[in-house]
């Protein structure tokens, strides 16, 4: 079949537009991430995937949605994604128990023991036969650190001196709002929620983790993934840790993106701003290294109280818990 030499030009053309294109159009690595529908991450992803930050840092970010945490947790585990965001009690566990998860710091941002402003309520000591709303269970951190300082500042053991129920978070911040509880320990969002209702902190799990030894913020989650995908991947883990970063600088400076996600959030006025602000505080700034080493200390004051059905049989952190590249 002839061509004509219009048509070869314009196929010569085509070629040197395609070869002037940079590698990296076609080089975008696959970052597979589970994380809960309605979850705090996905106001950070949503960001980061609206003004295409994935793709600046030659990543193609698929973001996989879950039920529960126990699904992304068994997903990631199966291979099935490449990352979720738990807490680094639970990496350093697998990697005690020879598995090879390791952490990138997402937020600092915890729970709080909050009391109704008008609340008589004024130290830990104050909750002595109160009735006490917790999220998270038995074994949540939050709640252990607060029991640990009670302890320790107040001779008050928590769990036998009060009335503690436990329940779902919206289920106990509800409670709070109808005046059936008289303190709860709620998880950072709902804590936020609840302040721009009338509510005030009594003390926060950050307040503990410094009482209790911690020289800074240390994040209460982290992006979770295996150690042997990032060194086989390390473009594209680097490039997830550089977006997430870039999305929280976004996030830390634009009001205007917060507006943007208000219908995401389920959030408007004084709650939107509350939660806002929240988050901006729990954007990790330190070093790896500095939050690493705080949560060795902590660690410690969490076996001591939460004991093997919290960590397993392994007395300190597991080393390489916190990813060793982040400190390079």
């Amino acid at each position: 079949m002839m061509i004509s030499r219009r048509t070869t030009l314009r196929l010569a053309a085509l070629g040197a537009i395609l070869a002037s294109k940079p590698a990296a159009v076609f080089a975008a690595a696959k970052v597979r991430i589970g994380v809960l529908k309605f979850g705090t991450v996905s106001w950070e992803l949503d960001t980061l995937k609206r003004h295409k930050l994935d793709e600046a840092n030659r990543i193609d970010l698929e973001i996989v949605y879950f039920a529960g945490e126990d699904a992304t947790n068994v997903a990631l585990l199966a291979g099935a994604i490449d990352m979720i965001v738990t807490d680094w009690l639970w990496v350093s566990r697998q990697r005690s128990e020879g598995g090879d998860l390791t952490l990138a710091p997402y937020s600092t941002a915890v729970g709080a023991i909050m009391v109704n402003q008008e609340s008589p309520i004024r130290t830990l000591a104050d909750l002595k036969g109160k009735k006490i709303g917790v999220a998270g269970g038995p074994l949540d951190k939050s709640w252990l650190l607060v029991q640990a300082l009670a302890r320790r500042d107040h001779g008050l053991d928590l769990p036998t001196a009060c009335d503690v129920v436990f329940g779902a978070p919206p289920l106990i911040s509800e409670k709070a709002m109808q005046g059936e509880l008289d303190a709860v320990l709620n998880f950072w969002h709902f804590c936020a929620r609840l302040e721009a209702n009338g509510f005030r902190r009594l003390i926060g799990a950050d307040d503990a983790t410094k009482a209790l030894g911690a020289s800074g913020p240390v994040s209460a989650l982290g992006y979770v993934f295996h150690n042997h995908w990032a060194s086989d991947n390390l473009d594209a883990a680097r490039g997830f840790v550089k977006a997430s970063k870039q999305a929280k600088d976004l996030l830390a400076k634009s009001d205007d993106e917060w507006l943007r996600l208000a219908p995401l959030i389920r959030a408007e006025g004084k709650e939107l701003e509350k939660l806002r602000d929240r988050y901006r505080q729990g954007i990790p700034r330190r070093p790896v290294a500095e939050e690493a080493a705080d949560a060795g200390k902590l660690y410690r004051v969490l076996a001591a109280i939460g004991g093997e059905k919290l960590v397993g049989r392994a007395p300190e952190m597991a080393p390489g818990t916190f990813w060793a590249e982040l400190a390079k």
